[in-house]
């Protein structure tokens, strides 16, 4: 049985592996972790992907919006800066963010 630490780390690689430049802060690493927050490597590629466009159009910290999360990412830094599931996402302020990404 894999641990929660190996499945996110195996995810991580998995980006690392694919080309992609995606990085996940300390802070967000914790928030994942504890609101036991699994995103597929299909989605952070596609977040990455999306980032990436997000960021060749000026955006600098766009909230990416999943089935299941919230992420403020720092496209400028290619960096997930926090997460939070979707239900505590729905009683939250989003500030100093410049775009939305909604991946479905």
């Amino acid at each position: 049985v894999e641990t929660k630490e190996k499945g996110f780390k195996y995810q991580l690689d998995s980006i690392y592996q694919s080309g992609q430049a995606l990085s996940i802060s300390k802070h967000a690493e914790m928030r994942l972790q504890e609101r036991n927050i699994h995103i597929s490597s299909e989605d952070w590629q596609r977040i990455e992907n999306k980032v990436h466009a997000a960021k060749e159009m000026g955006v600098k910290e766009p909230l990416v919006l999943l089935h299941n999360a919230a992420l403020i990412v720092s496209a400028k830094n290619n960096t997930v800066i926090t997460a939070m599931n979707r239900d505590e996402a729905r009683s939250q302020i989003f500030t100093n963010i410049d775009g939305t990404i909604i991946i479905e």
